[in-house]
């Protein structure tokens, strides 16, 4: 049984993708009543006004959709022409519409739409009724050119759209009155024809990408948002390029279209994250993306990049090539591209360089900074609690990205000695990952001025010939510098969940060189990513080293 508010203003009708007729089913077909006056209550005469180029549909000889965006904004002049002529008038016999459809690119970004389809009527006291003669004002700016009239159903159109809902029940004289004239361009002929049959039938003739988004457009203006999900499911279903994923994420933004084309727009912001995952392989053509396919990028977890430092520095690159004015670059890095770069994991030495970057205002710097340093110094499962509770906001701040070089958190001691604390975590998948002969290094972290990193390794054990796992501590490459370090791999285990010693050593470093244990748990590969290890906690291997300098 159909719910109270199912097609009525809102409808929220789930639609199988596999089933093109799932909304036909539910909402029951009505197309045998469509134009037929046995069925009709009013007559809807719809006056196709003309004007320059407004002898097409806006999709009509468009082969793709970068033609039909193309012609979207080729036609902004003549819509603001004709959105010139009249708002609304009403005769003693009839209620007369005038419904300039807005352009798209007029309307990205803002919250209301001042062109949509007005269904507001005002009464007119006795005496004063508008006639034919009245409203030729109404054509100094375009002409009837062509004349369209349908029998209708003001309970079915009613059910579907809150704009005819209002029409049809505003309580006053003119909702009783049997004809109604609606005003359109004649760019918009075949798409409203196409979505009154939609709201009697559940189904379109022209599902044609061209088509459907000339439908949508439509539907967004007569708050048609059973037919916006129909198009929206056709759309997603459709062979996406970067072009058609770019103009799905700039569609107008109204709140009902929003809403109504999300799975769209987030099947967009997909594509474009799997596309540009390996930004370093696309460098010219990300460069010149949109901030709209920026911004799908950058809410990837699946980033294939070095490090968060690497997101920061493309940021400003891209940031500086298309906003040259400071005073703009600003504005877009604070408000719109800031929250998508993921500080708390961004190393301390690119931290300190963000509090001194003229890109971003220092008040927001410093806020970004100080959020990112209260995160670090949280203990790693409050963290981990942290981050899951992001897990599902927009930004994920805290979220770590599928980095080639694993985030550490480090302690630094000055005195007695000095000397670090480096933990590095592993999730169970990227250690089986790295079978057989994988190795993950972690981000460089300092001792005394050199820089050094982790590097966790899928080896075979010369004695025993079986695949185990080993931990290496290398140096970075700084000369012929020679640096004598004590370190000491340890590693959480059950059942205590306690660190445990695992390997001493000591070494004198010069520049590339690295140092370690090739099977640190002296078990097989197999035993040591079973599923009962004793060294995955929840699913993740603790690891942890510590750093002296040797006097």
């Amino acid at each position: 049984m159909k719910g109270p508010n199912t097609d009525l203003f809102d409808p929220r009708t789930e639609m199988d993708a596999d089933d093109s007729r799932a909304a036909s089913a539910s909402d029951g077909d009505f197309g045998f009543a469509f134009n037929d006056s046995n069925f009709s209550d009013r007559l809807l005469r719809i006056e196709i006004m003309g004007g320059p180029a407004d002898n097409k549909t806006v999709g009509d000889g468009c082969t793709s959709i970068a033609d039909w965006a193309r012609h979207r904004k080729r036609r902004r002049e003549d819509v603001k022409k004709d959105n010139a002529a009249a708002d609304l008038s009403i005769g003693a016999e009839e209620q007369i519409l005038t419904c300039n459809q807005p352009d798209m690119d007029e309307c990205v970004g803002s919250e209301t739409q001042d062109e949509d389809a007005v269904a507001m009527i005002e009464e007119i006291p006795p005496g004063n009724e508008i006639t034919d003669v009245d409203t030729k004002w109404s054509m100094d700016y375009s002409t009837v050119v062509r004349v369209v009239t349908l029998h209708i159903s003001s309970p079915i159109l009613a059910a579907k759209s809150p704009f005819f809902y209002k029409l049809f029940s505003n309580g006053m004289r003119e909702s009783e009155q049997r004809h109604v004239t609606l005003r359109i361009n004649a760019n918009e002929e075949a798409a409203l024809m196409e979505l009154l049959n939609f709201m009697y039938s559940n189904t379109l003739s022209n599902t044609t990408a061209t088509g459907l988004l000339d439908v949508l457009m439509a539907a967004d203006k007569f708050e048609v948002a059973s037919c916006m999900r129909y198009c929206s499911r056709l759309l997603r279903n459709m062979d996406m390029t970067p072009e058609s994923a770019l103009l799905y994420l700039e569609l107008p933004s109204s709140i009902l279209m929003a809403e109504a084309v999300q799975p769209l727009t987030d099947a967009a912001k997909q594509y474009l994250a799997v596309r540009y995952k390996d930004m370093t392989k696309f460098q010219e053509e990300v460069m010149a993306l949109p901030l709209a396919g920026i911004e799908a990028i950058l809410s990837s977890d699946d980033l294939q990049v070095a490090s968060e430092d690497a997101v920061y520095d493309f940021v400003l690159k891209w940031a500086r090539c298309q906003y040259p004015k400071l005073e703009e670059r600003r504005e877009i890095l604070g408000s719109r591209l800031g929250r998508f770069i993921r500080f708390p994991n961004m190393t301390c030495r690119k931290l300190k360089k963000v509090l001194t970057c003229s890109d971003f205002d220092h008040d927001v710097a410093s806020k970004l900074v100080l959020e990112a340093l209260f995160f670090k110094a949280e203990a790693p499962h409050r963290q981990r609690i942290l981050a899951a509770e992001e897990s599902a906001s927009l930004n994920r701040r805290f979220v770590e990205r599928a980095y080639k070089y694993r985030p550490v958190k480090v302690v630094e001691f000055e005195l007695p000695r000095q000397q670090c604390v480096v933990y590095l975590d592993l999730k169970r998948d990227e250690c089986a990952n790295l079978f057989p002969s994988g190795r993950v290094y972690s981000q460089a972290f300092h001792l005394g001025g050199q820089g050094f990193f982790l590097s966790a390794h899928c080896n075979m054990d010369q004695q025993s010939s079986f695949h185990c796992f080993g931990l290496f501590l290398g140096m970075q490459e700084k000369g012929s510098v020679s640096f004598a370090v004590e370190y000491e791999f340890a590693a959480r285990s059950k059942p205590t969940e306690e660190f445990v010693s695992k390997y001493k050593g000591n070494y004198t470093f010069t520049g590339g060189k690295a140092v370690g244990y090739r099977n640190l748990f002296a078990l097989p590969w197999t035993s040591f990513v079973a599923e009962d290890s004793h060294y995955f906690i929840n699913g993740v291997l603790h690891l942890r080293a510590e750093l002296t300098i040797r006097h």
